[in-house]
């Protein structure tokens, strides 16, 4: 993921922000008790081609093996192309019982047609993902860069219209979204009342789109490392936060983890994974590595 980018990682302040004031009123929300805690967490794909040194020798199926390792995948896929029902059965009858997927609308929805006369393209995706079944996680709305807060009647439109009992989170990239404080207030109360989930982005060339402002019961995080050494570092850090936020009342942990070239995402999740379950009291499987993959070689 090159969303981002910087050529020198080295000078950017990676601190995160303070917590939103928001934060801390929607997760101490009574409506969001629940009996249950649940942390995703996983890569952006599946395939050999992106995680290299992750599969052993002779490994047929990608996707079953990789679900040994994770319990979830931000499913990018789904933006490029649209998949049948069949595809999707196939995909649920591979994995664990216990295992997620995260849908990305497609481009046709949110960068061709902008949200605009969509209707019919949602209920369609809508039909194939959901046959998924107990295994359908968070579908996320990925909106392009050039988007602006002139175009909150479709966003607000968008919502209106999503079906209140399928969870749904979005990603606003225009810098405006951040930068003017009524944009903000105006599109996370749109939010934050529709029980819709405001994705934060870790990315080192876009460190205003760590609002840290939640507007549901759940932290939809996508972290984009450098592939520099402090990749693992920032990491730390949002364990700590993570744990503040559970405290708080933090029910659903989303975590997906990038790089701009990904060559150690699977030893950035290994690492995180254990740092969850030693920070937070959690039990998830930590992804094996290959011997050979141990060694950092972010460089």
């Amino acid at each position: 993921m090159k969303f981002g980018k910087v050529e020198r990682p080295e000078v950017i302040d990676f601190s995160l922000p303070d917590t939103h004031p928001n934060t801390t009123i929607v997760l101490n929300s009574k409506k969001y008790k629940m009996k249950q805690q649940n942390v995703y967490i996983g890569c952006a794909k599946w395939n050999k081609s992106d995680l290299k040194g992750f599969y052993p020798q002779g490994i047929q199926d990608e996707l079953q093996y990789y679900s040994s390792q994770f319990n979830s995948i931000e499913l990018n896929a789904t933006f490029y192309k649209s998949y049948s029902a069949d595809q999707f059965l196939r995909w649920k009858y591979k994995t664990p019982k216990d295992f997620k997927f995260f849908p990305k609308l497609t481009q046709e929805i949110s960068h061709w047609k902008r949200l605009e006369g969509v209707q019919d393209s949602v209920n369609d995706f809508l039909f194939q993902v959901q046959h998924l079944g107990e295994k359908l996680g968070t579908i996320f709305l990925q909106l392009n860069e050039n988007f602006g807060p002139d175009n909150f009647k479709r966003v607000e439109n968008f919502v209106n219209s999503w079906p209140k009992e399928i969870k749904l989170a979005i990603e606003v990239r225009h810098p405006n979204w951040f930068s003017d404080k009524n944009f903000s207030n105006e599109y996370t109360t749109l939010l934050r009342d529709n029980n819709i989930t405001n994705i934060i982005v870790d990315t080192a060339g876009r460190r205003d789109m760590l609002h840290m402002n939640l507007t549901s019961n759940e932290a939809f995080i996508r972290y984009v490392g450098s592939n520099h050494f402090s990749d693992y570092d920032r990491l730390d850090n949002w364990v700590l936060r993570l744990k503040k936020w559970k405290e708080l009342g933090l029910q659903n942990i989303h975590f997906f983890i990038h790089q701009n070239l990904e060559k150690e995402s699977v030893s950035l999740a290994s690492h995180f994974t254990k740092k969850i379950n030693e920070n937070l009291g959690f039990s998830l499987k930590i992804p094996d590595l290959k011997k050979e993959s141990n060694q950092m070689t972010l460089f």
